[in-house]
């Protein structure tokens, strides 16, 4: 290593600019939090939930019915997690049979716009990612023939 270089992020060099965004602000560590943040919030039962959740209180048949493919167990697990990480409110009301409702929490609502630009980025280059698609399965096709022969 020459003199004066160091590995460690925090003497990275400064030739650069990556404007405002820091390709090294994530900690890749398992035992970080932004890391547990970003695992929760970003598992596809969780986008579906706060999807789902915007502007609406849902019970958990509702939410079960509504997302196409989520076991009991999972939803379950979700709702739990979205909960204690503030995202979720879950309702009892007491009636027999105890009626419960989920709805986002202001914080959830603020995480829900975050998700809906996903949504809107994806919509708007789903036919870019389909031909990227087609263009990759057709070499990986024609690599696999090629090493075969």
């Amino acid at each position: 290593m020459e003199e004066g270089t160091s590995k460690s992020p925090s003497n990275r060099a400064s030739t650069v600019d990556y404007g405002d965004a820091d390709p090294f602000q994530w900690d890749t560590r398992e035992d970080c939090q932004v890391r547990q943040i970003l695992d929760r919030i970003a598992d596809k039962w969780s986008l579906l939930v706060i999807a789902l959740l915007d502007d609406r209180r849902l019970r958990f048949t509702e939410l079960r019915r509504e997302i196409d493919g989520v076991s009991q167990r999972m939803l379950t697990v979700t709702l739990r997690s979205l909960e204690r990480d503030g995202l979720v409110k879950r309702t009892v009301h007491p009636v027999v049979p105890p009626r419960v409702e989920y709805e986002l929490t202001s914080l959830g609502r603020t995480l829900h716009t975050t998700i809906q630009s996903l949504v809107t980025w994806t919509e708007e280059h789903q036919e870019e990612i389909a031909h990227a698609r087609t263009a990759y399965d057709t070499r990986a096709a024609g690599a696999a023939e090629t090493t075969a022969s």
